[in-house]
């Protein structure tokens, strides 16, 4: 088959398969509080927060293993305050830039404080002597991300 014969034989399937879509259209939403019901209905839902300076995606009983807290202990619970956008797979909600506080609420359960593996930096200087190896090894804490919690809203 010729080149232009593909084309023209893929853009017939994509026209078909555009018009015969069997999904539906999702609703919009025409406020901030129906947004949030309608993620709330769905089966599964996703936040995106900032911890420790970069951003997560994260679904509730997730692991997050995140550059080493300080002052907090095995067993506290965190709350996550800077969430960016929140979601399901209909809908998604975006803050400009964040999500107020008082609308959406997700916990965090600190697991364990833990090292992750050993890495070597071997530095040396040719022809002088000078050889020196390096060994570290990051600090993490690790924790379990609790249920999305949504504020009960009025849906006008």
């Amino acid at each position: 088959m010729a080149s232009w014969q593909l084309r023209s034989w893929l853009s017939q399937g994509l026209r078909k398969i555009a018009t015969s879509s069997i999904h539906t259209q999702p609703r919009v939403p025409d406020s901030t509080f129906a947004a949030l019901n309608l993620i709330r209905a769905q089966p599964s839902q996703y936040v995106v927060a900032s911890l420790v300076g970069r951003k997560y995606i994260l679904t509730p009983r997730d692991i997050l293993t995140v550059p080493h807290l300080k002052d907090v202990r095995v067993g506290d619970v965190l709350q996550l305050g800077d969430i960016h956008e929140v979601g399901s797979r209909e809908y998604t909600l975006r803050g400009e830039p964040l999500i107020p506080r008082n609308h959406v609420r997700i916990e965090a359960t600190v697991l364990e404080h833990t090292k992750g593996k050993m890495e070597v930096v071997f530095k040396k200087k040719r022809r002088k002597g000078y050889q020196k190896t390096i060994k570290n090894k990051h600090p993490y804490t690790r924790l379990r991300i609790g249920p999305i919690q949504f504020a009960n809203l009025p849906s006008s």
